[in-house]
């Protein structure tokens, strides 16, 4: 049963990609977006279900749990990802990070509490975030179209055909009761609704293409992960190469970033807030 549900979740991937591949012939304007027709009717799909049901799920669970536990839920859940981001790191030939990571599980899933307490991060140890796209990218793997996957949301085709993998690794521990396997996924789709709640005030009450900021934002914040801080950002005025430590201080700038969508500037052009938005992640 556990096989079939993991192929399945697999294949659902695989499926909505090439379903995307096939429909989105259409070419606009935006070299990094030649799925434009297909994707803004993908990201209205996905806008109408996480108005009827996700955020609203997200709200409650706001609502009713108080900050120390959502914090623990947290906790639990990026403590089960973090030997994949181990691997990933080791992949790429970051060594310490990796090691790191490893590290930062033991410490976790025992003096922790499995996970609950973080004490690995009051030790100094620093939350890292890699997945397979980011190891791909940093082999040369081009990353392809901008695409808006159903449920799963914004990717470039590299970070979609590493999906399946990201997803399943991110369940290093196998659990074989559906009924807990399905309240583990839930719990994990929900809390990290939660921590975007904030950032729906831009969205919302901005004079914004919201899909295009989302699609901007999306793609800068991915460059910048994968080339670990180090990219060419096109300001309003000049070209300049900007860059950032490797390791912890590159995960926690861009996801800063997300927060501070709540601080941009809300007359400013979709493209141009985008980049706002993430310059004041590594400030």
């Amino acid at each position: 049963m556990r096989n079939v549900f993991r192929s399945s979740r697999a294949g659902l991937v695989a499926a909505a990609l090439s379903a995307a591949l096939a429909t989105g012939c259409a070419t606009t304007a935006n070299p990094d977006d030649p799925l434009e027709g297909y994707n803004r009717a993908m990201f209205g799909f996905n806008e109408q279900v996480d108005k009827v049901v996700i955020k609203p799920a997200a709200q409650v669970y706001e609502a009713v749990l108080p900050h120390p536990v959502r914090t623990g839920v947290g906790n639990v859940l990026g403590n089960l990802g973090d030997p994949w981001v181990a691997l990933n790191n080791l992949l790429q030939g970051k060594v310490a990070e990796g090691m790191g990571d490893l590290m930062r599980f033991a410490l976790n899933s025992t003096w922790g509490l499995l996970g609950l307490l973080d004490v690995a991060g009051e030790a100094g140890l620093p939350k890292h975030d890699e997945d397979l796209g980011q190891t791909l990218g940093r082999w040369g793997v081009g990353e392809g179209a901008y695409i808006v996957l159903p449920f799963f949301g914004p990717r470039t085709v590299r970070d979609a055909v590493a999906l399946p993998a990201d997803f399943i690794a991110n369940e290093p521990f196998s659990i074989d009761h559906v009924a807990t396997r399905n309240t583990v996924l839930g719990t994990r789709v929900v809390h990290l609704r939660s921590t975007l709640l904030g950032a729906d005030r831009t969205l919302e009450e901005a004079a914004l293409d919201r899909y295009v900021f989302v699609r901007d934002f999306y793609l800068e914040q991915r460059r910048y992960k994968v080339s670990d801080g180090r990219q060419e950002r096109v300001y309003e005025d000049f070209d300049e190469q900007s860059a950032a430590p490797p390791g912890g201080d590159v995960d926690t700038a861009a996801a800063s970033a997300v927060g501070n969508l709540e601080h941009a500037d809300i007359g400013a052009s979709p493209a141009t807030a985008g980049r706002r938005v993430a310059r004041q992640s590594v400030q």
